[in-house]
């Protein structure tokens, strides 16, 4: 699988990421970086075939609306710790690996619930 983390997702989740053997990289590395407009971020994401990892909400109404970006997981877990929030994305490892198979989809994460929709 290949990943993009945005700006508030920490470079320990892209390191997590790449330990598994997936491909991932943080929005701070390409284009503009931090500067990097989100409708730049979503272009990149789904000419590269990536999915994009955000706490910004932004990009699930751009999902909702215009389906892109076309692989989304909008974290909705505040400020958890990327210890926690590691362990929750390996718990989900499986099921992501069945959805990027899809065409487009997006996973919400949140506290206690979780849902998907493609």
């Amino acid at each position: 699988m290949k990943f993009l983390c945005d700006v508030h997702i920490s470079f320990k989740v892209v390191s997590f990421f790449k330990g598994l053997g997936h491909e991932c990289i943080h929005v701070n590395e390409i284009l503009e970086g931090c500067f990097t407009k989100d409708a730049e971020i979503s272009r990149f994401a789904d000419q590269g075939g990536y999915i994009l990892v955000s706490k910004d909400s932004d990009f699930k109404n751009s999902f909702l609306l215009d389906r892109t970006p076309k692989k989304l997981v909008k974290i909705n877990l505040g400020n958890v710790s990327n210890k926690n929030l590691i362990e929750i994305l390996g718990h989900r490892e499986e099921l992501l690996r069945e959805l990027d198979l899809k065409e487009s989809f997006m996973l919400e994460i949140g506290g206690d619930r979780e849902s998907y929709m493609d």
